[in-house]
């Protein structure tokens, strides 16, 4: 998937890096805020197998930044349900944590152009699979809310969200002001669940606003993006407008003159919730995730086997500092490590499907690596 980008000999680059009103860039909040406007564009790679459950990962993109330019690369993969994490965006170099482990990879490049139309240039990408930081805090999409949030119609026929979308006359979708939980043009990756006096509908979230672009106040403030003073649950351009926090601005420095915190499209505004007006609504992130997804840590490598004794066939391997999505745990064989001696072991779902069995003797934290689910 793509907006506003183009390959060339050279690599991607943007296909117009002259500034347009869209909501896909700050370029209206720029202009408003005195800044001056620059043009965006992105492209979602196809994803790629992992190989193994990785739970996180380094990002190396090769480009060419002229002055006032930017390259962005986010990177999210599907959980062990099969559904897609939030994205989470890369410091090039530098390890990323994903919100839980996942088998497969995908990654998001965004391009930004300088005031004078000079534009990147991405030439490769690679990523690579490595070990969560210990201090790292991380949390899965999974379900949130319901949460009362002021409301706004987007309107804005016409124009382009976030995702490439060109808004159509009574649309159906939401705008987030973060890019963590932006789906794909015509996706269904990230969606709420808003309700209004006795009306609810379930839309995708296909732009980003209103107000703020890093915003994503529905995650635990461990993980937020940015505004990690606020509590969950509670937009930047709510504590701005009601309590005068950061000033009363958004993070483009302009005076917030509503406590918006989710941009409805018109047909969700008019005929799904029968809105007339701005008003507050309750919104449920991710609706219907399972969520509560179990994780163990491993502190050194050990097999992964078909059954919970050492003679069964090995499976799979886990590695030290790594994380893996657990299911339950069952006694099995009396395994030693270290001088301590351990029969309970857990049981995995494996990459290639199916499960298998590691002793909890491998894992960090008491007998069964924090799993409290017994097998049945």
């Amino acid at each position: 998937m793509q907006y506003n980008t183009r390959r060339t000999s050279r690599g991607l680059t943007l296909a117009d890096p002259q500034p347009h009103d869209d909501r896909y860039t700050p370029a209206a909040a720029m202009r408003a805020s005195g800044q001056p406007a620059t043009a965006s564009g992105s492209y979602t790679a196809p994803e790629v197998n992992a190989g193994r459950w990785v739970s996180a990962v380094i990002a190396k993109p090769d480009v060419s930044v002229p002055a006032s330019t930017r390259v962005e690369v986010d990177v999210r993969g599907r959980g062990v349900n099969g559904g897609w994490t939030e994205w989470r965006t890369t410091v090039p170099g530098e390890i990323a944590a994903l919100p839980e482990p996942v088998s497969k990879l995908q990654a998001r490049v965004t391009l930004t152009a300088a005031a004078d139309g000079g534009t990147p240039v991405v030439s490769g990408l690679e990523l690579q699979s490595a070990a969560a930081p210990a201090e790292s805090a991380s949390a899965a999409a999974t379900a949130y809310g319901p949460v009362r949030l002021f409301a706004t119609r987007e309107g804005l026929v016409g124009h382009t969200t976030a995702n490439g979308h060109v808004i159509r006359s009574r649309d159906h979708f939401v705008a987030l002001p973060s890019r963590r939980m932006l789906a794909s043009n015509g996706g269904n990756e990230y969606q709420v669940k808003v309700c209004y006096q006795g009306r609810c509908e379930t839309a995708p979230v296909w732009d980003v606003g209103p107000w703020n672009t890093r915003d994503d106040y529905w995650n635990p403030s461990s993980v937020r993006e940015t505004f990690r003073d606020l509590p969950q649950g509670r937009p930047e351009a709510q504590a701005a407008y009601q309590n005068g926090y950061n000033n009363g601005k958004d993070e483009f420095g302009r005076t917030v003159a509503n406590p918006a915190g989710i941009d409805l499209a018109d047909g969700t505004f008019w005929d799904g919730l029968g809105m007339t007006n701005n008003d507050w609504v309750d919104v449920t992130f991710n609706p219907g995730s399972s969520g509560g997804n179990v994780t163990v840590t491993a502190w050194a490598q050990a097999n992964v086997r078909s059954c919970a004794r050492t003679t069964c066939t090995i499976v799979s391997q886990v590695y030290a500092n790594q994380t893996y999505p657990a299911v339950c745990w069952t006694v099995g064989e009396r395994v030693t490590a270290e001088g301590i001696t351990n029969d309970r072991w857990v049981k995995l779902p494996l990459v290639a499907g199916g499960y298998g069995y590691v002793s909890g003797i491998y894992l960090v934290g008491d007998q069964t690596g924090g799993v409290t689910t017994r097998c049945a």
